[in-house]
């Protein structure tokens, strides 16, 4: 019995570690030059960021050598700051961008980095287990045209419903 609840028990944890059947990770992945303050430019909506602008992700070594996870985002409505914090880990290899991160305990979603300015580590195009997913990270608040086409374009061509994208706001409210 031990035995089977187990089983579903890491089938539960790891079902959420996919990513959609398109979607590749980039290899010749960097950590050291990922590290650091992201924006986010662009995403598909989900409740845990229902509502939130200004919204950054900052990514830190972690003293057991995982990445540590700050998600930070402004509520108008709320009026206040909203922070949540967490820890990822390489799925496979260091230099594949495809690792696991979790807000929640022992319960992990992947984090899979598709699409990367690989000579300045600018923007990243980034997905989570399956479609509903989807992020546009750049090192500052806004990015070029161009990097939001390029975004689009091979979002929708990974089978991405890019009509829902929600564009970040990152200037202070009035």
């Amino acid at each position: 019995m031990k035995k089977l609840l187990l089983i579903i028990v890491s089938i539960v944890l790891y079902g959420c570690l996919g990513m959609p059947p398109t979607v590749t990770p980039v290899t010749g992945f960097n950590l050291n030059h990922y590290l650091g303050k992201w924006y986010e430019i662009a995403r598909l909506d989900h409740s845990f960021e229902r509502g939130l602008s200004r919204v950054t992700a900052e990514y830190s070594i972690n003293s057991d050598g995982g990445v540590r996870v700050l998600n930070r985002g402004f509520s108008d409505v709320k009026k206040q700051w909203q922070e949540a914090e967490g820890k990822a880990y390489f799925v496979n290899s260091k230099d594949e961008g495809y690792l696991k991160v979790s807000f929640f305990g022992p319960f992990y979603g992947s984090y899979v980095i598709f699409g990367l300015d690989h000579d300045n580590y600018d923007y990243a195009f980034v997905s989570g287990p399956n479609t509903d997913y989807l992020w546009l990270l750049a090192r500052t608040p806004t990015v070029d045209a161009d990097v939001i086409k390029r975004f689009t374009e091979m979002s929708a061509q990974r089978g991405f419903d890019t009509s829902r994208l929600i564009f970040v706001e990152h200037t202070p409210s009035q």
